[in-house]
């Protein structure tokens, strides 16, 4: 049997690594996380950011959506916010979807119902 080597994935990633990756500047990837309030990047005892791959990968769909599709950082913000949205839906199983669905239809019956009763 062939010897396989190992490959060990690293946890974390620098911002000067992870500004290399996408071309743009640290300054810009400070930036975006200002300005998207979901990106929290894990702090050394120095204070220096540390970026997971699914980190890096949200930076990858902001500059997607800002640099190549032209959206402007609401628009993006946004954007993203309805994939979140999407992603969670598409994580839940059938029959939480039904409950859910069960549970909105519920409240907008007694929305209606109320706002039918006028004192």
């Amino acid at each position: 049997m062939p010897w396989k080597e190992k490959t060990i994935e690293k946890l974390y990633w620098s911002i000067g690594e992870v500004a290399e990756q996408l071309g743009v500047n640290t300054s810009l990837i400070r930036y975006w996380e200002k300005e998207f309030g979901n990106l929290k990047p894990k702090r050394t005892g120095k204070g220096d950011r540390l970026y997971t791959k699914k980190e890096i990968e949200q930076l990858q769909r902001i500059q997607h959506l800002v640099k190549e599709k032209g959206f402007t950082l609401q628009g993006a913000r946004e954007q993203l916010r309805k994939a979140e949205q999407v992603e969670e839906v598409a994580t839940l199983d059938v029959e939480q979807l039904r409950n859910r669905l069960l549970d909105l239809r519920s409240k907008l019956v007694a929305l209606r119902s109320s706002s039918t009763e006028k004192p």
